[in-house]
């Protein structure tokens, strides 16, 4: 019989005991962007909130959408669970943009160097099929329970589609386009920017709307370690047996998921448009 868990078990208790100042920091900095954001988020009147997001949905979608997230995010207020909707709102937005900061970057990197891309291709496969909760247990012991080891969590789970899709954007733009723009003289930074980018960036804000619903799928789970917010109202209805409470915090995680899936998936057909 082999085991391996005792060994992962002393590695993670050797990181804990010999980078606790780096969790620290890293801890303190990653509370500091979920606290920022769910006060922007929870400063102003909830009907302000409705009309800005009503308002972005009308410009980036239609007329539906923008009827359902006045429906939507009204019935929510009316329901009782706000801030709750808030308090997700800023870890998703956090984590996802945590999660795209790292990735694309990543994504480039791996379009470019296929030795980097070979090896990072097995991480991001088990990233993405080890369960979440393995996740949470790391995460945990890092940094102890409430919001930051749910955003951390949610950052591992919800960054494989940003390194993929990245990877991919750039790896699909044609070659032709590559060398003739080489042939002018231009330096790798100016084909990057200037060339591979632009022309990736449908798949890259693909990549963006995949990373946000995967953060948004981490809400319960996450709740699980005291992240708080609409996983925590799903966890006590089902804790509790409270079907009609875990069924209200489930309608609010739903109503969220359609409206940021729209939103953020209008983006990226736009550029679709623009470059056909």
């Amino acid at each position: 019989m082999i085991h391996i868990g005792p060994y992962i078990e002393e590695f993670i208790n050797w990181l804990t005991s010999n980078f606790g100042a780096l969790f620290n920091i890293i801890k303190i900095i990653v509370i500091s962007v979920v606290d920022s954001v769910e006060w922007v988020l929870m400063f102003p009147p909830f009907y302000v909130i409705i009309l800005l997001v009503a308002f972005l949905a009308w410009k980036r979608t239609g007329l539906g959408v923008t009827i359902f997230t006045i429906l939507g995010l009204t019935l929510i207020w009316a329901m009782g669970y706000w801030g709750q909707t808030m308090a997700t709102l800023a870890l998703i937005l956090s984590a996802a943009f945590i999660a795209l900061l790292m990735g694309v970057p990543m994504g480039i990197w791996a379009a470019k160097n296929p030795l980097a891309g070979k090896i990072m291709r097995p991480i991001l496969d088990l990233m993405q099929t080890m369960p979440a909760f393995v996740y949470l247990i790391p995460a945990v012991l890092f940094f102890g329970l409430g919001k930051v080891p749910g955003a951390f969590a949610t950052i591992i789970f919800a960054m494989p589609p940003a390194v993929r899709l990245t990877t991919l954007g750039i790896s699909q733009v044609p070659k032709e386009i590559v060398e003739a723009t080489r042939s002018f003289g231009a330096t790798p930074r100016q084909l990057l920017f200037k060339v591979e980018l632009p022309l990736a960036l449908p798949t890259i804000l693909a990549g963006v709307n995949q990373t946000i619903m995967m953060a948004l799928s981490m809400v319960v789970i996450s709740a699980m370690i005291a992240a708080g917010g609409l996983g925590e109202v799903v966890l006590k209805g089902i804790t509790q047996l409270k079907i009609g409470l875990g069924f209200e915090g489930g309608i609010a995680v739903v109503i969220l998921a359609i409206i940021l899936d729209r939103i953020t998936q209008s983006f990226g057909n736009t550029k679709r448009k623009n470059i056909a």
